[in-house]
């Protein structure tokens, strides 16, 4: 089973700093921000499962990029802050918050709260995440979602089907995260119990099909879960 994915946006670097090193231990992998500028450019970045957002961020308000990031995805999000009164919770439920945690807490506590969170989301709205405005690139290859266009190292552009252009953007969503057929399934909307019938032979005709057109080992088999992609992925600037 790969980590969940967490951001976690705190301006307060020793409390963001203690914060993630508990998460980390507790199995999860936690990648940070301190304002809205780096929460956006994270989530533009990789996949993310939970956002634990502090509601104080300097110059920035936690409710106000809430309420940004709610227009564009449903990645669930847990508004953490000092004010608890009911007014400022309710402002987070409104722009889209999953939960709201008041400072001081107990981190058993925090950390119960995000997996009840994280079993009511489930994985496959994050592994469904669309990067449709983006230039990624990715151990020299180069996707241009606007065009659906795959460039290899040579400058050379391959042709993939629909189906193999949605796989591969699933793995760009999630480098270097073993995914499970089941996962890259219901990322891809495929029926899943019509897959698991047949024993993830679809998933694996379909990844076979696009190892062929692709680099040797971009790909991988991690055995016991499923494939991963091998490299880093950069988004471009537009």
């Amino acid at each position: 089973m790969s980590l969940h994915r967490l951001l976690l946006v705190e301006d307060d670097a020793d409390m963001a700093a203690m914060l993630a090193a508990y998460l980390q231990r507790q199995g999860f992998h936690v990648a940070r921000a301190a304002d809205r500028v780096g929460a956006l450019a994270a989530l533009a970045g990789a996949r993310v499962d939970l956002i634990l957002m502090d509601v104080s961020l300097g110059d920035d308000n936690g409710v106000a990029i809430c309420a940004e990031i709610r227009e564009a995805q449903d990645v669930p999000i847990i508004m953490v802050s000092a004010l608890s009164a009911d007014h400022q919770r309710m402002a987070g439920y409104e722009v889209g918050a999953d939960d709201y945690i008041a400072k001081p807490f107990n981190p058993e506590l925090l950390l119960a709260r995000i997996r009840a969170v994280l079993r009511r989301a489930g994985r496959a709205p994050s592994l469904s995440h669309r990067r449709r405005d983006s230039l990624l690139t990715f151990g020299g290859w180069r996707y241009d979602a606007r065009r659906d266009e795959v460039t290899a190292p040579g400058g050379w552009q391959v042709s993939l089907s629909s189906r193999e252009t949605a796989l591969l953007r699933v793995f760009l969503a999630n480098p270097l995260i073993p995914l499970t057929r089941e996962e890259i399934a219901a990322a891809l909307d495929d029926d899943e119990a019509a897959d698991k019938a047949s024993g993830g032979r679809a998933i694996d005709m379909l990844v076979g099909r696009l190892r062929h057109k692709t680099e040797a080992g971009l790909i991988r088999t991690e055995r016991g879960t499923g494939y991963v992609l091998t490299t880093e992925v950069t988004r471009e600037p537009q």
